[in-house]
């Protein structure tokens, strides 16, 4: 949330909002043009044919990738709570740092890096997903925050829109393949369906944050809590009352970015009510722990596929 007292900006009114929109439309298209260009129909050679992908041939076919998303554990939603922790301070220390036309061109530059990243990968990387859910994050604050605090259009209507977009992807996503669980992102389509996704929730859970924080004016710890009830349902429900595990697995997922930037806004913003330690020093303890824990995931991964290997030769 952008929550600076003015916009060193030379256009104001109708002109600069006007500027925004072409600007959102014009990394809203470059972004859409590289994930068309990623999934879109692509010729492979089979046994010297040259035939066309379709939903058949990946139903009926050896998976081209592996599966690359991680494994759904404790870990996993840790890290998830922190990135949206992340996101959040950093897309508002660099808004603070520098203009915000420099430091949304940035954050969309290293949001496409890491998309190309994660696409190129043939599995799961750990530093590769991760840094691409980072950046996935600071990029959805800022175009959360654009929404709201540039183009004054309020919190309830953006978080509406956000979740008619989802609602609208998955809507698409299941017509097309007929699957929406995490486990199963092992072709170009679906893991597009599946970033796709990611970018609304971040959004969407940016803007819902700000509506009971700021809206609502429930305050940030107050938002924290609530938020923090919410998730537990998916994981109480799917525990003991077998609740649906994919419609459970993106409750929590949405979930957990307000909860992070509830709490993370609660520690660093200087007002009445929060603790006002500063967005440098959170942003610098929140990058410290997730490269730890990162790290950490990349030595269990190698371990396991040196392990795997190791069966492999012995076989």
């Amino acid at each position: 949330m952008n929550r600076r007292l003015y916009f060193n900006f030379p256009l104001k009114g109708k002109a600069r909002n006007s500027l925004y929109l072409v600007y959102i439309q014009f990394i809203l298209s470059k972004f859409l043009s590289i994930i068309i260009e990623l999934v879109a129909k692509k010729t492979i050679n089979w046994g010297g044919n040259t035939m066309k992908e379709s939903l058949s041939d990946t139903i009926n076919q050896r998976p081209k990738i592996l599966n690359k998303l991680p494994e759904v554990t404790l870990i996993f939603w840790i890290i998830k709570v922190l990135t949206t922790g992340m996101g959040e301070v950093v897309a508002d220390f660099s808004d603070n740092l520098l203009t915000f036309p420099l430091a949304a061109t940035l954050g969309a530059i290293c949001l496409v890096f890491a998309l190309v990243l994660q696409f190129s990968a043939r599995r799961y990387v750990p530093w590769i997903y991760w840094l691409t859910v980072v950046m996935v994050s600071i990029f959805g604050t800022m175009f959360a925050d654009i929404l709201d605090q540039e183009l004054g259009i309020p919190l309830v209507v953006s978080t509406a829109g956000f979740v008619i977009t989802q609602v609208v992807i998955f809507i698409v996503w299941y017509a097309l393949e007929r699957n929406l669980s995490v486990n199963s992102i092992y072709t170009w389509r679906r893991e597009a369906f599946y970033w796709l996704t990611v970018m609304d929730t971040f959004a969407l859970g940016t803007a819902l944050g700000d509506f009971t924080a700021v809206t609502l004016q429930l305050g940030f710890f107050a938002s924290g809590i609530l938020f923090a009830i919410l998730i537990a349902i998916p994981a109480i429900g799917y525990r003991w009352f077998g609740m649906n595990s994919i419609f459970a697995f993106w409750f929590a997922y949405i979930m957990t970015r307000p909860l992070g930037a509830s709490f993370t806004d609660w520690l660093w913003i200087p007002t009445e009510g929060c603790l006002g330690l500063g967005n440098g020093p959170i942003s610098l303890v929140l990058t410290i722990t997730i490269i730890a824990l990162v790290a950490y995931l990349t030595v269990k991964d190698n371990h396991a596929k040196n392990n795997h290997g190791a069966v492999v030769i012995h076989q």
